[in-house]
């Protein structure tokens, strides 16, 4: 691994500037790479090329932008060891879910490149069904609202940029995309591949500017449309800070797996355990839709609490390097200790620590507590970190009703045969997304993907970004022999 200069990307050019700044692995602390920042004037000349660009951009055939997207999905693939190395040594994340990221962020672009051949196409809808529109026909097409500003975060360094990137080239938006700065060099990995391809050198920027520069990009009126994943206190402020513009926030999470009734067979409690221990602790738990509450009926919890902590418990930790590694560090030590505090706070309230509950630097040990009492921290907030808590409820209606008591809403799982009981979940259950027979961080890339309540407001999924990205405009012709 380099530990050169790594230049950003300034309307589709690479460009240094003054300063720079140090990234370094969250494992064992060594320089991964040295970062350019962008001047104030380098940032200015991004914005001032993005708004230029915009009608030119839209303007683009669409087989010119859907190659780039296919130029970039393939030029992944073909990096895939580089790309997951530098997605664990930038973030800590162990290789096995590195490799996985970087296999979605091949979806996605893949996705984005059919997206843009099919977007915008125009829908055509007679008027003739009411006397006054006799002669009449509605074409509407779909038009940029006008640059974007992506803001993306660490703990999918490459995936979650993909996911502000693809959609915006595909839709023929220009986008200024600001990745996390402890986590910036996979941004700049698709700025790379993105620079290899003949997409209008104002269309895309990768600027590694610091987060307290954040905010004069939100403010900027020349970029419309702000699409930010991140905390629900950060999120919520950009989008107070800036009531007319368009915001798409995919925030925090409190997500719940329940476990009903029916569920009941050794095998059944032998899968939701192992679904649940894998998906409390991937990424370190740095997910908005981990695993961070279980909520299972009376009579399956004992069953199902015993074979949680055992799997839990043969979670694998360490060097994020070693392919036997299922869970890895957090993104720094403070992120560890501020877990621990939560976790140390809840035992003193009275929760039972079952398994975990040891912090080392910046890794914590898999966790599991019961009995948390709710006024906790750990029991009202996103914890982000590889800690489970159990709960005991009688029914289906308690189940639903404890995942509703949190003021997250992004998705629940529910592990059940029951059909109708799927179709209950789906109609009770206050979240963006419903897993059956599942965690609730399953995620397809191509499928709507966002909140309700504080876990956010829009969807991101290739198509879905791409509407809100874009406004319909409607035309009407008329005089026709329809």
């Amino acid at each position: 691994m380099t530990t050169s200069t790594h230049a950003f990307w300034l309307a589709g050019r690479r460009a240094t500037g003054e300063s720079a700044f140090d990234v370094t692995s969250p494992w064992d602390g060594r320089l991964v790479g040295t970062v350019s920042v962008p001047t104030d004037a380098q940032t200015e000349e991004a914005v001032a090329a993005a708004h230029a660009a915009v009608d030119a951009f839209a303007a683009t055939p669409a087989h010119v932008r859907a190659a780039a997207l296919d130029h970039v999905a393939r030029r992944i693939a073909e990096r895939t060891d580089e790309a997951a190395r530098l997605i664990s040594d930038e973030n800590g994340k162990p290789m096995k879910w590195a490799r996985g990221e970087v296999g979605r962020a091949v979806s996605v672009f893949r996705f984005a490149s059919e997206e843009a051949r099919r977007f915008n196409g125009g829908e055509a809808q007679r008027l003739d069904t009411d006397a006054g529109g006799t002669g009449r026909l509605a074409l509407t097409r779909r038009f940029p609202k006008g640059a974007v500003l992506g803001i993306a975060p660490f703990n999918f360094p490459l995936n979650l940029c993909a996911h502000k990137v693809a959609p915006a080239i595909a839709a023929g938006v220009p986008i200024i995309l600001k990745p996390a700065p402890a986590t910036p060099l996979s941004a700049l990995l698709i700025g790379e591949l993105l620079a290899e391809t003949d997409l209008p050198a104002g269309s895309w920027s990768v600027l590694t500017v610091p987060n307290d520069r954040m905010p004069a990009l939100v403010q900027d009126e020349r970029l419309p449309v702000i699409s930010f994943t991140g905390s629900d206190t950060v999120g919520y402020s950009i989008m107070d800070s800036v009531p007319r513009k368009h915001c798409t926030l995919e925030l925090g999470g409190n997500g719940a797996a329940v476990v009903l009734g029916d569920y009941a067979s050794d095998e059944d409690l032998d899968r939701a355990a192992s679904r649940i221990a894998t998906f409390s602790n991937y990424q370190g738990g740095q997910s908005c839709v981990s695993v961070q509450r279980v909520i299972a009926d009376a009579a399956v919890y004992d069953r199902l609490a015993e074979k949680v902590v055992a799997a839990v418990g043969a979670q694998v930790t360490g060097d994020p390097a070693d392919e036997a590694t299922d869970v890895g560090p957090l993104i720094s030590e403070a992120a560890a200790i501020r877990v621990e505090e939560w976790t140390d706070e809840a035992v003193r309230e009275g929760a039972r620590l079952l398994v975990g509950g040891k912090r080392d630097g910046a890794s914590y040990a898999p966790t599991v507590l019961a009995d948390v009492p709710d006024g906790t921290r750990l029991a009202r907030d996103e914890v982000f970190g590889p800690v489970l808590t159990l709960h005991r409820v009688d029914g289906e209606e308690a189940a639903f009703a404890a995942v509703n008591a949190s003021r997250y809403g992004l998705q629940a799982g529910v592990f059940t045969h029951d059909v109708q009981a799927a179709f209950r979940a789906h109609r009770a259950l206050e979240v963006g997304g419903v897993i059956i027979g599942d965690v609730p961080s399953y995620r397809a890339d191509q499928m709507p993907y966002g909140g309700a309540k504080m876990s956010g407001v829009g969807r991101e999924g290739v198509r879905y970004a791409m509407d809100d990205y874009t406004y319909e405009r409607v035309m009407v012709l008329t005089g026709l022999a329809l």
